[in-house]
């Protein structure tokens, strides 16, 4: 965004006041790109990230923000909560994205009012189409492996809206298959892990809140 500095008429080589006032917001931005508010997992505060040239404001979601390496975040307009703000995010694309998978490293820090100009939502462009995050959705993956890493996946749970759901399941169905390990195959070790969900191939899932993780699991075995 470029911005023309007028003189005060009555003042030489004074700024107007307007001016003014856009030269210190631009030295609040420098601040706070050289000394970032840090933001820790889990304290529950808006974070700052990285999306191209752009900084943007996000909002991680509540009791799955604890992830050192990845968290769960939507886009919001800069000005949120406001209606207006509301209204110019839906024209710019921060809306209906539903959650994302952000990776930690691509957060700069906490949010700060002061990175408002270098959002999209600033210069009044669209956030790009491909924001660099993936929509947060997880699966749970049943597998039976050989020592040489050949196998199958016994079972498929999914989508999970949070990780911690996901992990939960995960958890249940390794105690379940310790239980039977003496009935399992000879040669093959099962278990339970989460991992991203698969939208492309859904119909292989079974959704896990309309169906017991452990009853499915024992139908198969």
């Amino acid at each position: 965004m470029i911005r023309r500095f007028r003189r005060c008429g009555h003042a030489p080589g004074a700024l107007a006041p307007q001016d003014q006032a856009v030269v210190d917001e631009f030295r609040a931005m420098l601040a706070a790109l050289r000394s970032p508010d840090p933001w820790a997992p889990g304290s529950g505060r808006d974070v700052a990230v990285r999306i191209g040239p752009f900084i943007e404001r996000a909002r991680p979601r509540p009791g799955d923000d604890h992830g050192t390496e990845m968290i769960t975040v939507a886009l919001v307009h800069p000005d949120a909560p406001n209606a207006a703000a509301h209204r110019h995010g839906h024209d710019l694309g921060y809306t209906g994205r539903g959650w994302l998978r952000c990776e930690t490293t691509e957060i700069l820090g906490a949010w700060q009012p002061a990175y408002t100009m270098l959002t999209h939502a600033a210069g009044n462009f669209p956030l790009p189409d491909d924001v660099g995050m993936d929509r947060a959705h997880y699966g749970v993956h049943v597998e039976a492996r050989r020592p040489d890493g050949s196998g199958h996946t016994l079972l498929r749970l999914g989508p999970y809206a949070q990780t911690w759901l996901a992990s939960r399941d995960a958890d249940r169905l390794d105690t379940e298959l310790e239980g039977k390990a003496a009935t399992a195959a000879p040669g093959f070790t099962r278990t339970a892990t989460t991992m991203p969900f698969d939208v492309s191939d859904h119909e292989s899932y079974s959704d896990p809140y309309e169906n017991d993780a452990v009853a499915l699991l024992a139908a198969i075995i």
